[in-house]
C-alpha cells in the first residue's frame, strides 16, 4: 500500500462508521484496550462471534451490506461480516480495507452445493485488511466459534501480528478451505462487481432462496435455536422469501 493509511479511516455508504449502532458496538467491543493491536483483536472476536455466519442471507439489496444493517440483523455471510469488521476498525481509529478472494469449501453441505449450482467455489469471499503497527494484515471473521465447534474446525483467531485466514484443514486433517484466486483490496465495497460475479457463477436464484436451509453447516432446522451467549438479533428480511 503506497497511500497513507489515514486515507483508510473514513466513512463510506457501506462503512457507515458514524452510525450510532456502529459506534456503540465499537466502544463495547474495544472496552479498555489501548493499543491498535488489542483493539483489533477484540473487534475481530466480537464480529466473528456476535454476528451469526449465514450463507443464506445473500442479497442484491445494497442496504443489506451496510455495517449498521449487519448489526441490526445479527447474521450475515462473509462479505457483510467483513464490511462490519472493516467499519468498526475504522471507527476505532485503525486503518482498514476490504479484501476478497475465491475459495473452495471442501466441507460444504449438499444443500448449499445444490443452491450454488453444484459448485463448492465461493467467489468474492470477504475479509478485512487491517493496518497494525506499520503492517497490513488479513483477517477473516466469517465463521463464528459455535459453528466451528459443531463442524470440528478450530475458529479463526486474530492476534494482531499475523494474518488470520480460513483454515486449510480440520482438526482431524480433512481438507477444509482452499484459496484459489485473489480478487484485490478495496477502500469501499465493490458491490456491483460482486453481484455481477455472483449472478454469473450461481445464477439469479442465489438471491431468492435465502433461508430455505437452516445454516451453513447442518441441514436441520434445530440449529435455529439461539445459542447461549451469542447475540444474533432478528432474522434477515430475506428469510421469509
Amino acid at each position: 500500500m503506497n497511500q497513507a493509511p489515514v486515507a483508510y479511516l473514513g466513512a463510506t455508504d457501506f462503512l457507515d462508521i458514524e452510525h450510532e449502532s456502529v459506534r456503540a458496538f465499537t466502544a463495547a467491543a474495544v472496552g479498555d484496550a489501548s493499543t491498535d493491536r488489542d483493539k483489533a483483536k477484540r473487534l475481530f472476536a466480537a464480529v466473528r462471534d456476535q454476528i451469526w455466519y449465514d450463507p443464506y442471507t445473500v442479497s442484491d439489496d445494497p442496504a443489506h451490506y451496510r455495517a449498521s444493517f449487519v448489526l441490526e440483523t445479527g447474521r450475515a455471510y462473509c462479505v457483510p461480516k467483513a464490511v462490519l469488521l472493516t467499519a468498526v476498525c475504522r471507527a476505532a481509529g485503525i486503518p482498514a480495507l476490504l479484501g476478497f478472494a475465491d475459495v473452495r469449501n471442501h466441507l460444504q453441505t449438499e444443500a448449499l452445493r445444490a443452491l450454488m449450482g453444484g459448485t463448492d467455489l465461493f467467489v468474492y469471499h470477504g475479509y478485512s485488511h487491517l493496518y497494525i503497527d506499520g503492517r497490513w494484515l488479513k483477517a477473516t471473521p466469517a465463521f463464528n466459534t459455535e459453528l466451528c465447534a459443531r463442524f470440528g474446525v478450530p475458529p479463526v483467531d486474530f492476534d494482531g501480528e499475523r494474518d488470520a485466514l480460513l483454515h486449510a484443514f480440520t482438526a482431524d486433517g480433512a481438507q477444509h478451505m482452499e484459496y484459489v484466486r485473489e480478487r484485490g483490496v478495496f477502500d469501499d465495497l465493490p458491490l456491483n462487481a460482486i453481484l455481477t460475479e455472483l449472478r454469473h457463477t450461481y445464477g439469479p436464484l442465489i438471491f431468492k432462496c435465502a433461508h430455505v436451509i437452516a445454516d451453513a453447516f447442518t441441514d436441520t432446522p434445530a440449529s435455529r435455536a439461539q445459542p447461549d451467549g451469542i447475540s444474533r438479533g432478528p432474522h434477515s428480511p430475506l428469510e421469509a422469501r
